[in-house]
């Protein structure tokens, strides 16, 4: 599903990434799991086409993300480490904001946000403006906004950072549905009890490299 090769990143005179090799089974719950500073967003940023790598490669699917970066865009979706929501709108109003860059007709953004809403709790406050919400609930309508046009790849940024275990727990399990129906995904964390909760597969990365490989969940 993805292959990274040779990536790196520099900075200036400072790498961020120093010659990543990186492959991501069909199907695989994969744990990117480092401390802070690693690499872990930076590599995510360049497999999802929101930077340029200094050297190596990315491909999704088979497509380079750099000479096809819209046919991977319409693969997969991304949640980012901060909220990337509008706090005017309510929740339903983000939703079919997002729901139709992503090039979907009106009905079918009301009935998956009507579902996604549900599963993640958040139904009953969906026409509330969503800057009087909690961060964590924030978090958990910024996952359903990366999963309405229902990717084959779905990338997130340490996505429960700073939030009540409530909408952390509410996370985790719609991320474990999401996850059963065949869903690619590919999580940041530094936290090792989350890539044991969730994760396949866990690469630990550090200084911009892989400097190990641990676990399969199960």
């Amino acid at each position: 599903m993805i292959r990274v090769s040779g990536l790196v990143k520099r900075y200036g005179d400072r790498s961020a990434l120093n010659g990543i090799d990186l492959e991501v089974a069909s199907g695989e719950f994969l744990g990117l799991l480092g401390p802070n500073g690693a690499g872990k967003t930076t590599l995510l940023s360049i497999i999802t086409g929101i930077r340029r790598a200094t050297a190596g490669s990315v491909h999704v699917q088979d497509h380079d993300t750099v000479r096809f970066p819209g046919s991977v865009r319409a693969m997969i979706g991304l949640v980012p480490q901060e909220i990337a929501l509008y706090e005017t709108l309510t929740a339903r109003e983000n939703l079919r904001f997002f729901g139709s860059m992503h090039g979907l007709d009106k009905s079918t953004i009301e009935e998956r946000s009507n579902t996604l809403l549900d599963r993640a709790g958040l139904k009953a406050r969906a026409d509330e403006r969503i800057g009087h919400w909690s961060g964590g609930m924030q978090r958990r309508l910024n996952l359903i906004a990366a999963l309405l046009h229902q990717p084959q790849v779905l990338f997130l940024d340490e996505p429960t950072v700073g939030i009540d275990v409530q909408s952390r727990t509410a996370i985790w399990d719609l991320l474990k549905e999401i996850h059963a129906t065949g869903t690619t995904i590919v999580y940041t964390s530094h936290h090792m009890e989350e890539a044991e909760r969730l994760c396949t597969r866990v690469v630990i990365i550090d200084h911009g490299q892989v400097v190990g490989i641990s676990f399969a969940r199960g």
